[in-house]
């Protein structure tokens, strides 16, 4: 199977829309993980560490490929 018969199905309009759908999975599951741990922290008095941990290294992702990109680009 070659590239170029997939680029007759996939076009740089679905590349995008995959690109940006994926971004818009991520930001929500890291508001989630956010919005999970401050539920914990503020109602049951507990810290979460776990989910500290996934918002945070999301967090540091985020950052680093912003970096990376701008000195690639």
């Amino acid at each position: 199977m070659s590239f170029s018969f997939l680029r007759r199905f996939f076009d740089e309009r679905f590349l995008e829309h995959r690109r940006r759908s994926t971004s818009v999975a991520g930001f929500t599951a890291c508001f989630a993980a956010i919005a999970l741990f401050e539920y914990r922290y503020f109602l049951n008095h507990t810290w979460s560490r776990d989910l500290l941990i996934v918002a945070l290294l999301f967090l540091a992702i985020k950052l680093f490929m912003r970096i990376w990109y701008w000195f690639k680009d």
